[in-house]
């Protein structure tokens, strides 16, 4: 439990950085908590996706990683950011990403801050 409670800090950690660096990765809210219980909300949707989703597309699409080297790991990522983006507005989640391109960058910048806090953040069980 505590690993998953460590997990969601830091993917809402990661996400928090990625709606300040770039304006077209939105969050929106009334006060300060209202933003950050979305942000764990969203870090929820976020972790969901990452677990059901993204092993599936992962086989599905194992032929182009071998192909690129691993870079399609960054598509992958993005498509994941966009799904969570989705499935935040069909639950009235105040938070939207703009674009492939966005969601591309927001991928890579989730994916390095969300390391880095692993790396700080406690993980044993």
């Amino acid at each position: 439990m505590k690993n998953f409670i460590v997990k969601t800090i830091a993917n809402a950690g990661a996400l928090a950085v990625a709606v300040w660096l770039l304006d077209k990765i939105t969050l929106t809210g009334d006060s300060t908590a209202k933003k950050a219980g979305t942000l764990i909300a969203v870090a929820l949707v976020f972790g969901v996706v990452n677990w059901l989703v993204k092993p599936l597309v992962k086989v599905l699409t194992f032929p182009l990683f071998i192909l690129t080297l691993g870079l399609f790991t960054l598509v992958v990522n993005a498509l994941m950011l966009l799904l969570t983006s989705w499935v935040s507005d069909k639950l009235d989640l105040s938070f939207h990403v703009e674009g492939f391109w966005t969601a591309v960058l927001g991928g890579l910048i989730i994916s390095i801050v969300s390391w880095a806090l692993h790396v700080v953040l406690p993980d044993e069980d």
